[in-house]
């Protein structure tokens, strides 16, 4: 019989990391910081990632484990543009500035959004 509290599983460790990559632990307390501000409700929220975890197994996504912080990040956007906190091509525009500022970045500096990012 699997005894789970002698599991060595690393997600099952206390000294594992609670996120895999950094931007999962912003699209967590982003999240929270909306919610805390009102923008939704946790039912709300529940319900939005809910239906992205859906969406993605009706689609024949894999569930590897690896794919909960997407599900998370596009219930984060889809929530956010439903409730009129930003547009769908607000929160796209912003991503591919990040991703401008993210590739000019040397490894290891810090990411700064520039006027020229928002640039096609």
């Amino acid at each position: 019989m699997n005894d789970p509290a002698r599991d060595d599983s690393p997600l099952l460790r206390d000294d594992a990391p609670a996120f895999a990559e950094p931007w999962q632990a912003h699209a967590f307390a982003l999240a929270v910081k909306l919610h805390e501000r009102g923008v939704f409700t946790w039912r709300e929220w529940a319900d939005a990632l809910a239906a992205q975890v859906a969406a993605a197994l009706a689609r024949g996504e894999p569930d590897r484990g690896d794919t909960y912080y997407q599900h998370w990040l596009a219930a984060l956007e889809a929530l956010v543009a439903a409730k009129g906190a930003a547009s769908l091509a607000d929160l796209q525009r912003t991503a591919q500035a990040w991703g401008h500022a993210a590739e000019r970045t040397p490894h290891g500096r810090p990411i700064e959004l520039k006027a020229e990012d928002f640039s096609p």
